[in-house]
């Protein structure tokens, strides 16, 4: 098993900066495709970015690219959604994912493990 667990999520004004983060613990996370997902009310879990297990390979959403960067450290198990250049439109639940595989997806079923999801809100 592995437990993900996200921080960071908060009230920010348009335009602003949020850094997310995603701490996992349990079997080798290390070695497993990270992503992040996130969910507005009344909507579906849609996906926002992924990373491979070395950090060398990134996918990134459309509607995020250029304004959001993922990124991890290994050595400290721990996986990061920088959120620039915030909109309204982005707010949502972010949930932080990890797949045992080892090519990058960008659905939901591929993922085996979720955070609870940290709240991110954007006041315009």
């Amino acid at each position: 098993q592995v437990q993900l667990v996200e921080s960071g999520g908060g009230l920010v004004q348009a335009g602003g900066s949020l850094r997310l983060s995603c701490a996992a613990s349990g079997r080798p996370s290390s070695s497993y495709v990270m992503g992040w997902f996130r969910q507005a009310p009344g909507k579906e879990r849609e996906f926002v970015a992924a990373i491979s297990w070395r950090g060398s390979t990134r996918y990134d959403a459309a509607y995020v690219k250029g304004r959001f960067t993922i990124s991890r450290d290994n050595a400290k198990n721990t996986v990061f959604l920088q959120m620039n250049s915030l909109k309204p439109e982005d707010t949502a639940v972010y949930y932080c994912a990890a797949d045992p595989s080892a090519v990058i997806a960008n659905t939901v079923r591929e993922y085996d493990y979720w955070g609870q999801g940290t709240q991110v809100t954007v006041s315009s």
